[in-house]
């Protein structure tokens, strides 16, 4: 008996659901069962500019809005978001392999973060401000870029969309929205609810497309304004190359390989805490702390504690109540991952945990095993690229100078951590890490802290007052009366 899969075919485009110009079909997989669990189309340039259209032509009125109509406005969204949660969480769950009470509690409940911390930013919000005190008659203001193309990733689908659509909105901009062709559904689930907030039409679109096809026409679009991106490195570079010749604002949220400075005055939880933040998501979170350095007096013992974290850590379906990983998204990604653990194996590093192949007991589904590298040096394979999958690489140092080198010493520069009781020298290390973001003792950073990274993790800031303003051109104007 054949089993009906879900259509998703359709786009969000200028307040209605309409079919694509011509089907490209693409099935979307459920990453525990490998079985198809929708269809969707692949948009093409004509889906691509009839959306870029319809932001276009909507956007004079709703640039022209008052603030306030925006807030009112996303303060409705926020309440059918909270309202249709478990949804949005199965949605997450089915399309990307998070399990499912990990989906509510963390992916979507992300998009709910994020949408309030903006509402409470945006509420203080000052679109023309003094210059200064030394110039009292000129002004910045802060105005709408335009129509702005944003492409969201898989991994934490809601935590992108809610950090690009809410600030772009906010600020007065019409979007086309391309979301992951892996991970849509749950993106689909959010057009619906900018439906019912009641988005006037034009001014949220939806297309969904791969990066070489909808991706590319996005960036390279005569009438699309600016770009923001969240994804690989790799990825980012192309689109910054496609949109140069129509000189649009990019915005790049990129890959990390998070450094985890452990000395041997932490606290007694900093390598168990390290170790489960590396496998949260499956691995796949681009501040995700993969290299964890250790002080040398306390390195083997916490080579043990992090062996024995990955030896209890449960793998399981999706599905399945609990705290457990999933699976890894796609084929793709757990073909990439099998191959990297097997060059830590083959360059020498000391396998004390998980390895290649799938998790005992387990037959179908991209499953990994929750993997920890001893003895790694900073130039193995493992230390250098972006995983993304639950695997944890372990380095010893014997000095501060050592530790901040060792850490600074890739083309990435996301996010960083430091466990150490000694607050002076986490005061010094932050500032000496390269990274946008550097989180100690295992405090995370306060609501409505910008997100984002330096050097190949992209310059973005997205989230709370400078979330906002990366949406945002600003505008200097002199003799301004009062």
């Amino acid at each position: 008996m054949s089993r009906t899969i879900p259509d998703k075919r359709s786009f969000y485009i200028d307040g209605a659901w309409v079919a694509p110009v011509r089907a490209h079909d693409l099935d979307v997989i459920d990453p525990s069962t490998e079985e198809a669990v929708a269809v969707i189309s692949l948009g093409n340039q004509d889906d691509t500019d009839k959306a870029v259209a319809a932001a276009k032509a909507a956007f004079p009125a709703w640039s022209r809005s008052e603030p306030a109509e925006r807030l009112a406005l996303v303060e409705r969204i926020l309440s059918i978001y909270q309202r249709r949660a478990d949804e949005m969480a199965a949605a997450i769950s089915l399309e990307m392999g998070a399990p499912k009470d990990m989906a509510l509690t963390s992916q979507t409940a992300a998009g709910t973060g994020h949408i309030r911390n903006f509402i409470e930013a945006f509420r203080h919000f000052e679109f023309i401000r003094p210059l200064g005190p030394h110039a009292p008659t000129s002004m910045v203001a802060f105005e709408p870029v335009g129509v702005v193309g944003l492409i969201t990733p898989w991994n934490w689908p809601m935590n992108q969309v809610t950090l690009k659509v809410i600030p772009a909105l906010l600020g007065g901009n019409c979007s086309v929205l391309k979301p992951s062709e892996i991970a849509p559904l749950s993106s689909m689930l959010f057009a619906e609810i900018m439906d019912e907030a009641g988005v006037p039409s034009g001014v949220f679109n939806l297309v969904n497309g791969d990066g070489s096809g909808v991706g590319t026409q996005l960036s390279t679009h005569p009438d699309v304004d600016m770009i923001s991106f969240t994804g690989s490195t790799r990825a980012g570079i192309a689109i910054t190359k496609a949109a140069a010749d129509t000189l649009k604002k990019v915005v790049l949220e990129l890959g990390g390989k998070g450094a985890n400075l452990i000395f041997a005055d932490a606290d007694a939880d900093a390598v168990a805490r390290g170790t489960r933040h590396c496998f949260n998501n499956s691995g796949q979170s681009c501040n995700a702390p993969t290299r964890m350095f250790v002080e040398r007096p306390v390195y083997e013992e916490a080579v043990a504690t992090a062996a024995e974290i990955a030896r209890n850590t449960k793998v399981a379906s999706a599905d399945q109540p609990g705290r457990h990983i999933g699976p890894v998204v796609s084929k793709t990604q757990w073909d990439k991952i099998q191959g990297l653990i097997q060059a830590g194996i083959d360059e020498g590093a000391r396998l004390v945990a998980g390895g290649t192949g799938l998790p005992e007991g387990v037959n179908r589904g991209y499953f990994v095993r929750p993997t920890v590298f001893a003895d790694v040096s900073n130039d193995m394979t493992i230390a250098r690229q972006e995983i993304f999958g639950p695997v944890l690489s372990i380095i010893p140092f014997d000095t501060e100078e050592d530790a901040v080198a060792m850490a600074n010493d890739t083309i990435y520069g996301l996010t960083n951590y430091v466990q150490t009781s000694d607050g002076a020298r986490r005061n010094r290390l932050a500032r000496q890490l390269r990274a946008g973001m550097v989180e100690t003792n295992g405090e995370s950073l306060g609501a409505g802290s910008a997100f984002g990274g330096v050097k190949a993790s992209g310059r973005a800031r997205e989230g709370g007052i400078m979330g906002l303003e990366e949406f945002m051109d600003s505008k200097q104007i002199s003799g301004w009366s009062r």
